[in-house]
């Protein structure tokens, strides 16, 4: 008998709106059907659509706090669940995973998934904050019945802050796509004309959301001390974007830095790299930096979270602390004035990929914790007040 899935995910664009994509269009279409709950998306919204997946837009699902907004898309998920029947409610992201098992739990569906991309809590907010986003996925646990984590940083982190139980938590990695173009003097070059660089330019480059997480001011720090005269590329929008272009020209950067903000052509342009560089005060596991290595490109990145599944540091690349660009700096320098090292990093980062960032390897982990057997007795949450019962 076919189940009926209901993912949830406040914002489907980049990593975490990839991962849920892929997840739903991984499984099988005979024995599952998706439907895709979101508050705002992008591309991934027509890949959903064209594979089959049903796509629910809840305009009133935002990232930030708003507490008459929030109420009005908790009662709009709640009767969507309710009037569906769904067997599975898979959420992601916090505002996402909040709203959804509270209206999933209440309507009584069979089971509840999250995936841990990442936490809302991390060390750069206040302690009466952070603790009240650790209270608040202690209590959801109780009507959880399995977390996926991606990567092993964010599967102990969960572990440590008593979040989850540990027969709740499985540990994944992100899925991607196989690379469609891998590093070689032909795509670098085809790279680099696309970006209007010259061939022997020295080039840093990253891909992410241009926010606080992503601490663009501390890449641009780290340019400006680096004693390799290097080209940075920024491929990602959002809402420190101006700003960030602003402090360049302020700091007499603007001729080395190119922002280009959101591109559709991310696998293209990444042969343009020498080095990929990721300076993030918190992360989950990105998917950016395993498509960077499985695309060849060596990576520098901060120590956070769960970016050591995959950059071991001297072997499968560099790690720095957050918040420093004077090691950050140091870091792409060493990468950059030694190629052979950087090179061997690189190669040894590919061959340990394997199919563990797959999505048919996500799917089969979907299949199985979909069908686990669902605990005997979960607790309904208590309704949240002020937000009433779907009408």
């Amino acid at each position: 008998m076919t189940q009926r899935v209901a993912h949830i995910i406040t914002r489907c664009v980049a990593g975490a709106g990839g991962v849920a994509v892929r997840g739903a269009v991984s499984l099988p279409r005979e024995l599952y059907a998706s439907t895709l709950v979101v508050g705002s998306g992008d591309a991934l919204l027509d890949v959903a659509r064209s594979s089959g997946v049903d796509v629910v837009v809840v305009p009133e699902l935002v990232s930030p706090i708003n507490p008459a907004q929030d109420a009005r898309a908790f009662r709009s998920i709640s009767r969507l669940l309710r009037a569906e029947d769904f067997d599975v409610v898979h959420t992601h992201s916090a505002k996402a995973g909040v709203l959804g098992r509270v209206a999933a739990s209440r309507a009584g569906v069979p089971r509840i998934v999250h995936t841990l991309h990442g936490f809302p809590w991390h060390d750069f907010q206040s302690a009466a904050v952070r603790h009240a986003y650790i209270r608040t996925e202690r209590e959801l646990s109780h009507v959880t019945d399995a977390y996926l984590a991606i990567g092993t940083g964010v599967a102990v982190e969960a572990l440590r802050r008593k979040v989850v139980r540990p027969e709740q938590l499985v540990t994944i990695g992100p899925a991607v796509e196989p690379a469609s173009v891998t590093a070689s003097p032909a795509s670098r070059a085809r790279a680099r004309a696309l970006l209007g660089l010259p061939a022997d330019a020295t080039v840093v480059g990253t891909v992410g959301r241009m926010d606080f997480q992503k601490a663009p001011e501390v890449m641009l720090e780290a340019l400006a001390r680096m004693a390799t005269p290097a080209v940075l590329v920024w491929v990602g929008g959002g809402p420190l974007l101006e700003d960030t272009a602003r402090r360049a020209q302020a700091s007499g950067l603007e001729r080395r830095v190119l922002l280009l903000g959101h591109r559709t052509d991310v696998a293209e342009l990444l042969p343009a790299f020498d080095v990929f560089a990721m300076s993030s005060r918190y992360e989950g596991l990105p998917c950016a930096i395993v498509e960077a290595q499985a695309c060849g490109i060596p990576v520098v990145a901060t120590s956070v979270n769960a970016v050591s599944d995959v950059v071991v540091p001297g072997v499968t690349g560099l790690l720095v602390a957050p918040q420093d660009p004077d090691q950050l700096a140091r870091a792409l320098d060493h990468a950059l004035t030694h190629p052979r090292q950087a090179a061997a990093w690189a190669e040894r980062a590919t061959a340990q990929l394997g199919t563990r960032y797959d999505a048919s390897t996500l799917g089969a982990t979907l299949q199985e914790v979909y069908t686990g057997d669902p605990e005997v007795r979960r607790p309904l949450l208590a309704p949240v007040p002020g937000w009433g019962r779907a009408s």
